[in-house]
């Protein structure tokens, strides 16, 4: 695919503006998009060569998408998405970015990249524009046949990028674009992508490796592995003498320079000096290096604790016999094999060492009392034990409401699953009718409304399947998904909206005056009558919807439904919804099983 230049003498020497149609673009554009194309025009004055944009059409919170124009060389004019990345994303997220939309892209649903501009900070993605509409827009008028080609194709995409080791972290309806008309489907926006432990994108294994350093867990199950490939770590200074002790050059100009010397390299003998000072400092004796060995041998062999493990409580205050052995560990870094809870306790109870000067900015250790133990698991609270640890760091990125519960809980192993549980979230509103169908301010609330649908034991069950300890206040049942879509879609009658008649002989039609739609008029007979001069009972009863009304709206609405097919929703559907929404990462079904599963039988 070749491009040629558009209309040159429709733009400005400076690529800046648009100078034949402008004003009809202006007309339809608000002013600060506008003003936002003339600044990418600037920013990359070689997009004015290409291509003329049009319209802004979409923003998130790492880039700005716009339409852009350009002029083939066979005559024709194409459509293309221009993808403006923020300045301040990092270059190998960009990077990992254009791989993913080059390596997976442009084949089963997912979308591709077809050229790239850069110009110092300013990158621009420009991929083929596809005519979509949006979900929230079309989804009360969507019929079941619609939905069910959606989620398969969107299991088509999924398959094909976890094929690759591409973790897309931010399946939701805005990323994955439907056309009606032409019954194309397209997986965008790998901003937030992640790779697995054998992932074949390069740039995500070093996004990867920078995430690891940062703290934020693996991404797959082979983390062990994932470690292994990084570099050995340099011995630490005091582990032998030929590290830890100062040559003997710097020892002899430790004496020359306590004198005054007229020399050049005063200032490189003074540092040296310090250097050698700092170094002499922190040399323990041959007889303790020993020890600390042995010491932190039997440290390593102790697992770290994770949050929620039952061993932070079940830890008691180090005895006395025990107290040197502590003291002696303490001389040597062992924050990543020691528990913050027993390093507390063994901070407590011994004096001030000699080997360690704490400076003015420091803050001074909080004293915890002998014998204190956590008693907050599995509680509502949290005791100053608990609070003195390191937060867990986890990858957690995504949009809200489409998180997985291993991404609520900030569980650090995870994989391809968080992107099942996504499209399992998309199935559930479009089942239901109701977009978006979980919205909550941050995860414990989400938590708490996957909760309401899935039930807290099980979700209980699941969170301690993968290391997490999760405690309710009450216990929530579970929802069956059948019933749950079908009182939302209006198929059933809420147990709310239902009030049963006291008469043994009561009349169905009078009890569907509780389950009015609503679609259905109504009209408000006081508004009629404000004036409250004595109101008309005759007057009153013609305002009320009549039987015979409330039988043919409701008659109405029910062709309309089941024209569209949503009174033939096969038990199948709710099936594969059920695993798709399997609380457990471990036992959920991945995109190549949906595949597989008997609603997607002739397709």
């Amino acid at each position: 695919m070749e491009l040629s230049p558009v209309c040159t003498d429709s733009i400005s020497t400076e690529g800046c503006v648009i100078k034949q149609d402008g004003g009809r673009r202006k007309s339809k554009v608000s002013r600060d998009a506008d003003i936002e194309i003339e600044n990418l025009y600037k920013a990359i004055p070689q997009l004015a060569k290409v291509f003329r944009i049009t319209d802004k059409i979409g923003e998130g919170t790492f880039s700005s998408v716009f339409l852009g124009e350009a002029q083939m060389h066979d005559g024709r004019r194409a459509m293309f998405a221009l993808k403006h990345l923020i300045p301040t994303s990092h270059p190998t997220r960009i990077a990992a970015e254009l791989q993913c939309l080059t390596v997976a892209g442009g084949t089963e649903s997912v979308i591709g990249a077809t050229y790239c501009f850069r110009k110092e900070d300013h990158v621009v993605i420009v991929m083929p524009y596809m005519e979509h509409q949006a979900i929230v827009d079309i989804i009360g008028s969507l019929t079941f046949e619609e939905v069910r080609l959606y989620i398969y194709h969107l299991m088509k995409a999924l398959r094909h990028v976890h094929q690759f080791g591409i973790i897309h972290r931010d399946i939701k309806p805005n990323n994955f674009l439907y056309n009606r008309k032409s019954n194309t489907y397209a997986l965008v926006d790998f901003g937030l992508a992640q790779g697995t432990a054998d992932t074949q994108i390069e740039l995500l294994k070093v996004v990867r490796q920078r995430a690891a350093l940062k703290g934020g867990g693996s991404m797959g199950k082979q983390d062990t592995a994932q470690r292994s490939k990084a570099p050995p770590r340099p011995p630490p200074k005091t582990t032998t003498a030929s590290t830890s002790l100062p040559p003997r050059p710097s020892t002899s100009l430790l004496h020359s320079s306590s004198s005054s010397s007229s020399s050049s390299s005063s200032a490189t003998r003074k540092s040296l000096v310090r250097k050698a000072r700092c170094v002499s400092t922190t040399v323990p004796t041959s007889a303790s290096r020993t020890n600390h060995t042995k010491d932190l041998s039997g440290l390593r062999k102790q697992p770290r604790p994770v949050f929620g493990e039952r061993n932070l409580n079940s830890c008691t205050p180090a005895a006395a016999a025990t107290k040197p052995a502590a003291i002696k560990a303490e001389l040597v870094k062992s924050s990543k094999t020691e528990d913050p809870a027993n390093r507390r306790y063994c901070a407590a109870g011994r004096g001030p060492l000699p080997v360690r000067t704490q400076s003015a900015s420091q803050k001074p250790q909080r004293a915890v009392q002998q014998g204190l133990t956590c008693s907050c698991y599995q509680s509502d609270r949290v005791c100053n034990i608990c609070m003195s640890r390191k937060p867990q760091v986890a990858p957690r990125a995504g949009t809200p409401g489409f998180r997985a519960p291993e991404v609520l809980t900030k569980c650090p192993n995870q994989g391809t699953a968080i992107d099942v549980w996504s499209a399992g979230v998309i199935l559930l509103s479009l089942l239901s009718g109701r977009y978006p169908f979980f919205k909550a301010s941050d995860d414990l609330i989400a938590l708490t409304q996957i909760m309401t649908v899935r039930g807290s034991r099980e979700t209980i069950r699941a969170a301690k399947a993968f290391g997490k300890a999760v405690a309710c206040s009450r216990e929530l049942p579970r929802q069956d998904l059948r019933t749950l879509c079908e009182t939302l879609r209006g198929r059933r009658p809420s147990p709310d909206e239902v009030t049963p008649l006291p008469e043994d002989n009561r009349d169905s039609t009078s009890t569907r005056l509780h389950n009015i739609q609503d679609a259905t008029p109504t009209h408000r007979p006081a508004e009629q009558h404000k004036d409250g001069a004595g109101e008309n009972p005759s007057s009153l009863s013609s305002a009320l919807p009549t039987q015979q009304e409330v039988r043919n709206s409701e008659t109405d609405c029910k062709v309309e439904l089941d024209e569209r097919g949503w009174d033939r929703v096969p038990d199948e559907a709710y099936h594969l919804l059920d695993q798709l929404l399997d609380l457990n990462p471990g036992t959920r079904m991945t995109a190549a099983q949906a595949l597989q599963h008997p609603l997607f039988k002739d397709l």
